[in-house]
């Protein structure tokens, strides 16, 4: 406001020329009032309820045409707004048609939007640091909303994306909660196998996805991938989650994007009426595919003419199976008895909601809990609070937000996997319980695999994770911002062994029992300030983004073995152990800053450029090789919009043609290995402990490099009811960094170095969405999408001389196995046989290991149904893999020897002449049939077809008429995973096709959800 002052002199003219100007314009102002107050006289109040036709629409735009009267639907689409009897109101949501209706004196006006395929393409996708329509993005985003992960009965944010986005390929490691996931973002770019790691980032905060755990303790039960970190991630409180693949997407995350950018953003608050959520269900769990195994006269039939292919006359003393000492009428199917029981599944989750167009909240709790299909009481749990903020000044120019998530989990299992045991035991093997109900050792003649329930494993998990945004808009079209963020993982994991896992007859006491406890910490935080600027130049528009990174992560981890216990109820008091011994104690910083910006025209909305620049600096480097640059430019055409192509193509509603190219790296390799660092020898002279060097310096070492290349495609036809997309890529990584070989005179292995091998991933992308009928009752839409990928070693210098030899091949994928070569079973003697590739008349390693074997999926994908039919809706989804895998032989036992063994392998070589699937029998007395197992084992033999077509979920709901519930919206669901599959794999599961681990369960859930 500015302020004059009336001095003497000019007081009395000031005045005069004031009040002469009121008295003049006072009947004019007092008309113009009158004549804008005379309408609200007539003014109404007009309310409805607006629907899809099935379900409420909350958030819908209700406007006064002309005026500028605007109100918002709230939660269950209900909404009152004042008007004049005479005016029209305007209905209008993202992804529907707008709406314009007439108020004719009506006080209740109902509406029923429908949805409009052309705006689905007009909807924002996030890209992290800045968000762009779906028309107009340059670079490659896969996106997954709310609304599919709702109907996915999961605990697993990697779990919700399998088989719904072209380019990811997610395998499930194991059936037991808690267990982790493997994902690959357009292939395998490192030659390390923890270098493929995309970024994850919450709410722009990035989240460590390295895993705490020690696999001293977790591999036996969880498979060797340990803890995943992402559990730590709640399901249910994210709202989408967004998938950067290409160069123009990921390079201005730098060296961070180059194995792809996974964004996850969580739920936010919503204006309107404060809405209550309750959502629960449960379930149970079970083991859908097992081994066809052998029942007891069949196994019998397999042991005696083992022995006597060996030349036994009389049965061993210690084949209790089979000289009499054991019922050889009983039959147990251990499959049933280890891993056929049901896991029970329970979920609740509460959530408040509300706000003011200002300000917005949300409030989520959630309590799940999961029990397993072994025997025993072992559960996992895990506990979710979710809490965001929202609000914006009246002038619209100050913004902040607050997201915080903490999620505490607690897996209490058994300490080994028994899918292994329950496969492998034999069929007539001794009860479990002796009469008086305690495990029967059977007089010392077996392992009752109870015995491994008393092993215990227990992993407690804390997560916490917190954002904040901050933003000022300094005058129109520029604006500064700054994210803020702060990560906290903490971890307790042990494993105690006491003695009662031993048979009672060792004698064997709690002096015997060991403990081992494995406690981390890892802290991180994140300081991003950001500025944008946006200017209408000529006949586009010019977008510009600058920003800074400033990034610290700190790791504490420590895990002590100890032993020698007094009793075994002390287990967990490490004080009571006779024996303490630290098998680790690390703690380690990494720092990363960074400077990024982006350029981007839009000319006419039709030609758009952007450029894409990062420079990175990590702490993982020397001195002189602390920072890269990075950078990407990105096109894109929409010709669709193009006159010519409207007369040309009249059946073409949209079309572009994008491509983009750049540059990012990798820093994934640890922290410090570039210095030449020293470990305690754990041996003392002299009262002191001594140091051993475990790292040589090389100052040297620096980034990978990963170059992606990447044109698309995208088309719509007959109104954009078919969207189809279609994407090459190809993507270079070089200057891997990896251990390089030294000689052993060096004292050490190898150093950590850049290697000068590149590693290519090519492929092909298809995504298609279709309506395929729709009206006021009906929709029915389908997606679905392919990925055909390819990886290929293309330089490696030297590989023939180095370690590596027998690892890779130039030429071939990284996953490829060298294996011998089967090319069937001697007639004559029964026994396997297989290519001498060097002549030398016997089969050695690696010699004969040149058949090379691809193990990388030939094509993946998955076809998704929506179907809705008044307040009925049901989604199905189907995913396929085309690949090979490693069937049963590969972990197999020999044939022969006192272990179960699938039906198949009842086909085998008995005489002379005989042509069948497996070699004779042996008890393990034939040298030359256990070596020529043996080399079965690692021969393309143990290689079969593991496609498969999977049923991965299936949602059915029905949404109770808002007419008979006084309180508020009702629906009810059933949802399922991993219902059905479609295979011929010889094994349980062709997903993760271990014979060890427990496969993928099939679940069943159902569940109800209020809003009120």
């Amino acid at each position: 406001m500015k302020i004059i002052s009336l001095n003497n002199g000019l007081g009395a003219l000031w005045y005069s020329l004031i009040f002469g100007l009121y008295f003049f314009c006072t009947p004019a102002i007092a008309n113009k009032v009158l004549r804008q107050n005379q309408p609200l006289i007539l003014l109404t109040q007009i309310k409805g309820t607006i629907t899809d036709g099935n379900n409420s629409l909350p958030g819908v735009t209700i406007s006064v045409k002309g005026k500028l009267t605007t109100t918002i639907s709230d939660y269950y689409g209900q909404y009152t707004i004042a008007a004049s009897p005479d005016d029209t109101l305007v209905f209008s949501f993202m992804g529907f048609k707008t709406v314009l209706v007439q108020i004719d004196g009506r006080e209740t006006i109902n509406i029923q939007l429908k949805e409009d395929a052309t705006t689905l393409k007009e909807v924002l996708v996030n890209t992290g640091y800045y968000s762009v329509k779906e028309s107009e993005r340059t670079g490659s985003i896969a996106k997954i909303t709310a609304a599919a992960i709702e109907k996915q009965p999961v605990t697993n944010v990697l779990a919700v994306m399998q088989g719904r986005m072209p380019g990811v390929n997610i395998t499930q490691t194991t059936g037991v909660p808690g267990g982790g996931f493997d994902i690959q973002i357009r292939g395998k770019n490192s030659l390390r196998t923890d270098g493929n790691n995309p970024l994850y980032i919450i709410d722009g905060m990035p989240y460590a996805s390295e895993n705490l755990g020690n696999t001293l303790l977790s591999s036996t039960i969880l498979s060797a991938a340990g803890i995943n970190p992402l559990n730590g991630i709640n399901p249910s409180d994210i709202e989408n989650i967004e998938i950067l693949k290409d160069a123009d997407a990921t390079a201005i995350y730098g060296s961070r994007g180059a194995n792809g950018v996974v964004l996850i953003t969580t739920k936010k608050g919503k204006s309107g009426k404060t809405t209550f959520t309750l959502n629960a269900y449960s379930g149970t769990g079970k083991v859908t595919r097992t081994l066809n195994l052998m029942n007891t006269p069949q196994y019998l039939e397999m042991r005696r003419e083992a022995f006597a292919n060996d030349g036994f006359t009389q049965y061993p003393d210690w084949a209790y199976d089979i000289n009499g000492t054991w019922d050889q009428n009983r039959y147990t199917n251990w499959q049933k008895e280890l891993i056929g029981g049901t896991a029970l599944t329970q979920n609740i989750e509460t959530a408040v909601s509300g706000g003011t167009s200002n300000t917005q909240f949300l409030i989520r709790g959630t309590r799940f809990k999961e029990t397993t299909v072994f025997p025993g009481n072992f559960a996992y749990g895990k506990t979710a609070l979710h809490f965001n903020i929202n609000h914006i000044a009246d002038n619209n120019k100050f913004s902040i937000s607050l997201s915080g998530n903490y999620v505490a989990d607690k897996n209490n299992l058994l300490g080994t996997d028994l899918t292994r045991e329950a496969s492998v035991l034999s069929p007539n093997a001794p009860e479990l319980y002796d009469p008086n109900g305690n495990l029967n050792w059977e007089n010392s003649t077996w392992d009752n695999p109870l015995r491994l329930l008393e092993e215990k494993y227990l992993a407690k998990t804390n997560n916490l994770t917190a954002s904040s945004a901050i933003g000022y808009k300094i005058m129109p079209g520029l604006e500064v911002k700054t994210t803020l963020g702060f990560t906290d993982n903490r971890l307790e994991e042990s494993k105690k062994s006491p003695s009662t896992v031993y048979n009672p007859a060792w004698g064997l006491n709690s002096s015997a029992s060991y403990f081992l406890l494995n406690q981390a910490k890892k802290q991180s935080w994140s300081i991003e300030p950001q500025l944008t600027y946006q200017q209408e130049v000529g006949l586009g528009t010019f977008k510009i983004l600058a920003g800074a990174t400033f990034q610290e992560q700190t790791r504490e981890q420590q895990a002590l073995y100890a032993s020698g216990f007094s009793s075994n109820s002390l287990l967990t008091n490490i004080a009571s152990a006779a024996h303490i011994a630290i098998l680790n104690n690390d703690n380690s910083t990494y720092r990363y800053n960074a400077v990024f910006g982006r350029v981007n025209y839009n000319l006419q909305q039709k030609y758009i450029l952007n450029l894409t620049g990062r420079r990175d600096g990590s702490s993982r480097f020397g001195a002189d090789k602390h920072f890269a640059n990075f950078g990407a430019v990105g096109a894109a055409w929409l010709f669709g919009k193009e006159d010519f192509i409207d007369e040309a193509l009249p059946f073409l509603s949209f079309g572009k043609l994008r491509a983009s190219y750049g540059t990012t790296g990798n820093d994934q390799i640890g922290d410090y290995q570039f210095l030449n660092t020293y470990s305690s020898s754990g041996i003392s002279y002299q009262g002191i402990t001594g140091l051993q060097p475990t790292r040589l310096y090389n100052p040297d070492f620096s980034w990978e490099t990963n170059k992606k290349l990447e044109v698309a495609l995208e088309t719509g036809f007959l109104k954009d009811r078919v969207l189809l997309s279609t994407a090459y890529y190809s993507n270079c990584s070089s200057n891997q960094l990896v251990g390089i070989p030294l000689p052993g005179t060096t004292g050490f292995t190898s150093i950590q170095a850049n290697l000068n091998a590149t590693v290519e991933n090519t492929g092909w992308e298809l995504e298609l969405r279709t309506v395929n009928f729709q009206n006021r009752q009906f929709k029915w839409s389908t997606m679905a999408n392919a990925t055909i990928a390819r990886n290929k070693l293309i330089a490696f210098p030297g590989l023939a001389a180095s370690t590596y030899a027998n690892q890779y091949e130039i030429g071939q994928p990284l996953d490829i196995r060298k294996v011998y070569h089967f090319t069937g079973i001697n007639p004559q003697t029964g026994i396997y046989q297989f290519e001498d590739y060097n002549h030398d008349g016997a089969i050695t390693a690696p010699e004969d290991r040149q058949n090379i074997v691809h193990t990388n999926p030939n094509f993946f994908g998955g076809l998704q149904n929506s179907l809705t039919y008044k307040n009925w809706q049901l989604d199905f989804l189907f995913q396929f893999v085309k690949q090979l895998g490693i069937n049963f032989n590969y972990t197999g036992v020999l044939p022969g020897v006192g272990n179960n063994q699938p039906v198949a392998v009842l086909d085998r070589w008995q005489q002379p002449g005989d042509t069948s699937a497996f070699q004779q029998y042996t008890a393990g007395f034939n040298n030359d049939v256990v070596n020529a197992f043996y080399n079965y084992s690692s021969s393309d033999a143990v290689f079969t077809d593991a496609s498969f077509i999977r049923l991965k979920n299936l949602s059915i709901s029905y949404t109770l008429p808002d007419s008979w519930s006084k309180i508020g919206r009702c629906r009810l669901y059933l949802q399922g995973q991993n219902l059905l599959t479609i295979t011929s794999f010889k094994g349980p599961d062709p997903e993760n096709q271990s014979q060890g681990s427990l496969p993928p369960l099939r679940v069943l859930t159902m569940g109800i959800q209020l809003n009120f």
